[in-house]
């Protein structure tokens, strides 16, 4: 990056990255007929920052936005969105009634939910069925009753069911067997609705990995998460789209020092130098969402090169192999960035800790800061100030 290195350890997000990614997806779904997309923006944008990310894909086209709960989606309403917006994570005595005053559709997974629902309303409501993932939504033995149930609360004016959805298992493994049965299940959850009145707005059932690798899955909505933000929903599967991941993390190097062969490095010494060589301290750490998986087996970027991660994580820094070099304290390290440089990515880190791209980025917090730069304003500065400075 051509920042200066920061004096503490920071997230950047490139907000222009999200809404490339968006366009790109907006554009494959809607190759072969209207569908729309929903950019999901739950767990703080995954780590990209919820209400930055929510205005960069609303500008990128996104129909909808996504989140779990409704705490996120009254956020993103206080934060000034005004665009449709679905959550479906609520528990028991959740505040509904703050959901509907705010124009947020709520998610009925029970009977029992939707009549909570219901009884602040009128409420605008997506019903989630279960297909076969085993997690939320209405179990198969309860569709009938629930959209009977759906059907009575609209006629009275209570709600208005203006979607059905529902949320693949395997979608990330193409020839997984759940992929079919499931949707399979959804065309006959679709037809007992249909069979009780019901006519939503949408329906849905395909997320990042699905939208890419099942199009007969896309119905008339597309739930995005990781893919928006520039990751790989399905490794080694997903075909080349161009999307650009959004998030680099990076830390000034606090010293650097030289090792004789023999020492050991971290607590534990789990690693000890077989020859002579430098290491360098890099202040985060687990504090930090770095996983302490990360120890001896991730690698870091400093000074255009790989430098292997040393010893175990600790709490608030780690130490970095420099090959025998001693950069000055104040050197830039990149952790993971979009990988352009040969520094490491999100997914080289997942693979190195045995975990997926979504956990590394959503767990990052603890003292890192986050910023967000805006790539596409940089590069209109520089085409009309050539030589110029950017913000």
């Amino acid at each position: 990056m051509t920042d200066p290195v920061p004096h503490r350890a920071e997230i950047v997000v490139d907000v222009a990255a999200i809404r490339h990614n968006v366009r790109i997806l907006k554009d494959l779904v809607t190759v072969d007929g209207p569908v729309q997309l929903m950019v999901v923006v739950k767990a703080d944008g995954y780590g990209h920052g919820m209400v930055e990310a929510g205005e960069a894909a609303r500008d990128a086209g996104a129909d909808w936005l996504g989140v779990a709960t409704i705490d996120e989606a009254l956020a993103l309403r206080a934060a000034g969105d005004r665009g449709p917006l679905l959550c479906w994570l609520t528990a028991p005595g959740d505040d509904f009634a703050a959901a509907v005053a705010a124009g947020i559709e709520v998610t009925a997974y029970t009977l029992a939910e939707l009549d909570e629902i219901a009884a602040v309303g009128p409420a605008r409501v997506q019903l989630k069925v279960d297909t076969g993932l085993s997690r939320g939504g209405a179990s198969r033995a309860d569709w009938e009753a629930l959209f009977a149930a759906a059907a009575a609360h609209e006629a009275a004016g209570r709600v208005q069911v203006t979607g059905i959805w529902s949320h693949l298992a395997a979608s990330d493994q193409p020839a997984h067997p759940a992929n079919d049965a499931q949707e399979a299940a959804f065309r006959e959850a679709l037809r007992l609705a249909d069979a009780a009145g019901l006519d939503p707005e949408v329906t849905h059932l395909a997320n990042s990995a699905a939208t890419v690798l099942r199009p007969s899955a896309h119905f008339d909505l597309v739930r995005c998460g990781i893919a928006c933000y520039g990751l790989d929903p399905a490794p080694g599967v997903t075909p080349r789209l161009g999307l650009r991941p959004a998030m680099t993390v990076r830390a000034p190097l606090l010293m650097s020092k030289a090792l004789s062969a023999g020492d050991g490095v971290s607590y534990g010494h789990t690693w000890v130098a077989d020859h002579d060589t430098s290491v360098g301290v890099v202040p985060v750490g687990y504090a930090e969402g770095i996983s302490r998986g990360a120890g001896n087996t991730a690698s870091v970027w400093v000074e255009d090169s790989l430098r292997p991660i040393r010893g175990r994580m600790c709490m608030d820094q780690f130490v970095v192999d420099l090959h025998g070099e001693l950069p000055p304290p104040g050197t830039e390290v990149v952790l993971f960035g979009p990988g352009d440089g040969g520094e490491p990515t999100a997914q080289d880190w997942a693979e190195a800790i045995g975990t997926i791209n979504y956990e590394v980025v959503t767990r990052l917090g603890g003292r890192l800061s986050r910023r967000h730069v805006d790539s596409e304003e940089q590069d209109d500065d520089e085409n009309e100030n050539p030589g110029g400075t950017t913000r």
